[in-house]
């Protein structure tokens, strides 16, 4: 099991994807899976700077272990409650239409990942749950590629 503690600054994402290859070195994981989950984890911890940590700084604290063939990510915050589990799938050609920005981070990452749990704690504390079912890489892939950077 992984875990990294960041704060909630956009300037910490590039630690968080470091943090997230190098919990999946010498794992066999297709390029594919990997960047649904990075870019999920990304999406998500992206919404927590914005919208948790409004007006302050806090913390973002990420688990990630592997258990039967599966990849599982636990995000957690203290910042302003959001309970994503209510949000209706958005129309995404009125998105479009209306060249409206964002509202498809949440959307987005629950698409991209095979399971989804959130729960809201006793000490005010918001857990995030995600859970991929991994494919194996082909034989002649032998690492993960990340090129180029999605967002440096």
């Amino acid at each position: 099991m992984n875990t990294l503690k960041i704060d909630s600054d956009f300037a910490e994402l590039d630690r968080m994807r470091a943090f997230l290859k190098k919990s999946f070195e010498g794992l066999s994981v297709s390029d594919k899976d990997y960047f649904k989950i990075e870019l999920a984890l990304l999406e998500i911890c992206v919404n927590i700077i914005r919208y948790a940590y409004p007006n302050d700084k806090g913390e973002i604290f990420l688990k990630i272990w592997q258990s039967d063939g599966k990849m599982f990510l636990e995000i957690r915050d203290w910042g302003v409650p959001f309970d994503p589990r209510g949000l209706e799938e958005p129309d995404i050609e009125e998105i479009i239409k209306s060249e409206k920005k964002g509202g498809l981070g949440v959307f987005l990452s629950r698409k991209l990942m095979d399971g989804f749990d959130y729960k809201r704690e006793k000490d005010q504390r918001t857990c995030l749950q995600f859970i991929k079912q991994l494919k194996k890489r082909r034989p002649h892939s032998n690492r993960i590629r990340l090129y180029p950077p999605p967002f440096s």
